[in-house]
Parts: structure tokens; C-alpha cells; sequence
């Protein structure tokens, strides 16, 4: 008898509440409420410097849940959110009451009826869901334990479910598809497909142009302009790495991009179809190595505002649902490197990339620079599935670096 192991992924499936007028304020007040006990936790803790989950419990729970007239869970919620934003980020300001934190005491999904009970202030209320087929997909058969409550700048309300999906057993594969992140094409695969970011840069740097002039105002006005600009370049973002939730939104502004939401979506439906694993460059404090070099401000603007993690995670969950796997490579010489004879030019600091172009001196082969990259990528990936493909090396500046015999056999 044999015992297999499902593995799970969680992801957070957003949905509309169709929320009553009489229920409103109950809600307003309750989100009011707990960022106040957030606030005062958070003040407690750091000037005891305590940030112990257990040990702030004690400290704070019973003045907190008599000032602030919440629910005993509210509370408990309002302790972990201080523990979790402290955290993730240097610097908690101030919390708002934008939204609730709910677990299986104060939430709960009921399938057959499309409606959410949430504990408020007042008691437990439902709320009928407004959603379409792919939330209800998402959502069949599921029993989620833990949600959040959102209010919109809008004054809508929306509820993130947390589910999890059963992942796909990710197995060894012949094949990799290796992936070239950058910022003149946001993707680029070993197979030929590519994402240009020609018009997205514009759209960035238009963001950039309008943010200077409100930012020169100086006004309190101006100020959160600027807010609401940072938030609306954030969904842009978002929206350009993500296939769900965002293109509603933006398309009936002509997009810059019409395929750029879809990238990660297509990505992994690529090495779903071909079985094939992914490989990316580990890119991972790319953005503090660039800023050392001597660039303009509007290269280095450009660098900062570039969102390859957010791909990449975007990426990373979506494969491992469909049991694709992900593998990370060192960047070094990927684009260097020629992907047929694997030379590389023998003078320090210089390359036969030429912008777009690659043209190796060594063998003559002449190819798109950034599917050279990604034909490396995916090389040094397979390398990393399987060890034993490796069949010839190749000096790279004194260091040894071992590469498949052919890597268009990787297409």
C-alpha cells in the first residue's frame, strides 16, 4: 500500500459583497474599531519592545477589548496584524480601517446560498456574494477558514478568501523553458515568445511626468493625489503581471499591452502543454548591485519601478497548481554567453550583445539577444533538473561552468 502526499498551494479569491444600506455603518464602525485596537497594540508594543505573540496577548488584550468594545477573535486578529505588518515592514505609521482580519470563530462561506456570515460588532450578519464562474470555480467544494474584509476608496466591500488547491505532482522532465525577464521586453522564452515593455515603459514614464508636477504643488491636496497615483501605477503593475482580476479594469482604456496581463497565465499554459519546468535568472538584489553603477535618474527610476518579482511570484504559484516546475539560475553571462558554441568574448567588460543583437565572434552565430539569454537560462536550468544532462564545459572568466550539448534541443 502506498501513501501519496498532497501537496496544497493557498490562494486568496477576492469577491463583491452586496451589502445592505442598514449594514453599512455596522461595518464602518467595526473596521473603525479594530485599526484603533491595531493602533493601540502597536503603540504598547513598541515601547515595550514586545513583539512576542503570547507575551503582547497578555499585555494588551483585556484594556483593549474594553476600550475598543470588540469581539474576544477581533482582538486576537488586531494582536497577530501588529505582529505581521511589524514584520514585513520597517515602519508601521498608522493603521486605517480599510479592513478586517477574520478567522474561523467570526467567518464563514456557505457554498449552497453564494453568502458570506461575518461576525461584526454587533453579531454575526450574511452577506450575498456578487461574483462570476471563475470565483465559483475557485470556490467549489471549499471551506475556507480565514478572510479579510475590505473597504474601497469607492465605499464598496469586498471579502479575500483564502483556499487551497491541490498542486500536481511536479515531476522530472526532458524539457525546460527558460525565461529572460528585462525591461525593453518583460519576458522573453527559449521557445521565441516575447513580451514587449516599449509601451508600458511610456506608460511609466507618463506616470513619473505627472507625479513631478503635483509633487512640485506642495499642497495638502497634492498630497493625496499623489496617494491615489501611487495606488492606480500599483494596479497597473499588478495587471500587467497578473491574468485575473485586473484587465476588466483597464480595458476599456486601451491598454498598453493587450497580451501583457496574460504573462504569467501563458507561461505556465506553455510548460503545461510542452511539459516542460520553467528557469528564470535568481535576479534577487539585482536592483542595489545596479544602483551602485553610475546611471542617469531616469535609468535608475526605471530600474526601481521594475516589478520582476511580482512576475516571478505570480509565476511561482500558478506552476506549482499545475505541477510545473520552477528552477532559479545564476545571472551571470547569461547574456554573454553564446547559446550555440557557449564562447564568450575573450576581453574583460566587453560582449558581442549588441542591444538586440548577438553576434558571436567565435562561431558566427548570430541570434536575438534576449533568446540567446533565454536559450542560457533554460540551459543552466535543465543542468539543475537533471545533473546527469550534462555532457561538455565551457571556461567562463576562470570559472567552470558546465552546459548541455545543444540547447536547441531544448525547444
Amino acid at each position: 500500500m502506498s501513501i501519496y502526499k498532497i501537496e496544497m498551494q493557498t490562494i486568496s479569491v477576492k469577491c463583491k459583497l452586496q451589502v445592505p444600506i442598514d449594514l453599512r455603518q455596522e461595518i464602518d464602525l467595526t473596521l473603525l474599531r479594530f485599526a484603533d485596537a491595531c493602533n493601540q497594540i502597536y503603540k504598547l508594543a513598541r515601547r515595550e519592545n514586545c513583539w512576542n505573540t503570547t507575551k503582547l496577548h497578555h499585555k494588551v488584550y483585556k484594556p483593549v477589548k474594553e476600550s475598543t468594545g470588540l469581539k474576544a477573535n477581533h482582538v486576537c486578529q488586531a494582536i497577530r496584524r501588529v505582529i505581521g505588518n511589524a514584520k514585513a515592514v520597517k515602519q508601521v505609521h498608522k493603521f486605517r480601517p480599510t479592513s478586517l482580519n477574520l478567522d474561523i470563530r467570526t467567518f464563514q462561506y456557505i457554498e449552497d446560498l453564494q453568502t458570506v456570515g461575518v461576525t461584526l460588532m454587533c453579531g454575526r450578519k450574511k452577506f450575498k456574494l456578487s461574483i462570476g464562474n471563475y470565483q465559483r470555480a475557485l470556490l467549489k467544494g471549499q471551506s475556507p477558514t480565514a478572510a479579510i474584509l475590505n473597504k474601497t476608496k469607492r465605499g464598496d466591500y469586498y471579502i479575500n478568501m483564502c483556499v487551497d488547491l491541490p498542486t500536481d505532482p511536479t515531476g522530472k522532465t526532458p524539457k525546460v523553458i527558460g525565461v529572460d525577464l528585462g525591461r525593453r521586453d518583460i519576458a522573453t522564452t527559449s521557445t521565441g515568445k516575447s513580451w514587449s515593455g516599449g509601451k508600458i515603459q511610456a506608460t511609466r514614464d507618463r506616470y513619473s511626468k505627472v507625479r513631478a508636477n503635483i509633487q512640485s504643488k506642495r499642497t495638502r491636496s497634492s498630497r493625496r493625489m499623489l496617494r491615489r497615483l501611487s495606488r492606480r501605477e500599483q494596479r497597473f503593475q499588478k495587471w500587467l503581471n497578473h491574468p485575473y482580476g485586473f484587465a476588466s479594469r483597464f480595458k476599456s482604456r486601451n491598454p498598453p499591452n493587450a497580451l501583457a496581463h496574460n504573462i504569467s497565465k501563458q507561461l505556465v499554459q506553455d510548460a503545461k502543454s510542452s511539459n516542460a519546468a520553467l528557469a528564470f535568472e535568481d535576479l534577487t538584489n539585482i536592483r542595489q548591485s545596479l544602483n551602485q553603477k553610475r546611471r542617469s535618474k531616469t535609468e535608475r527610476r526605471r530600474t526601481n519601478n521594475w516589478a520582476f518579482y511580482q512576475l516571478r511570484m505570480f509565476v511561482d504559484y500558478k506552476a506549482r497548481i499545475a505541477g510545473i516546475g520552477v528552477v532559479f539560475v545564476p545571472p551571470a553571462y547569461t547574456s554573454a554567453t553564446c547559446s550555440r558554441c557557449h564562447h564568450v568574448h575573450p576581453t574583460k567588460g566587453k560582449s558581442y550583445r549588441n542591444g538586440k543583437k548577438y553576434k558571436c565572434g567565435n562561431c558566427g552565430f548570430e541570434h536575438d539577444a534576449d533568446i540567446n539569454a533565454a536559450l542560457n537560462i533554460a540551459a543552466l536550468g535543465l543542468s539543475v533538473i537533471q545533473p546527469e544532462s550534462l555532457k561538455i564545459s565551457c571556461q567562463l572568466e576562470g570559472q567552470l561552468n558546465l552546459f548541455p550539448t545543444s540547447f536547441f534541443e531544448l525547444g
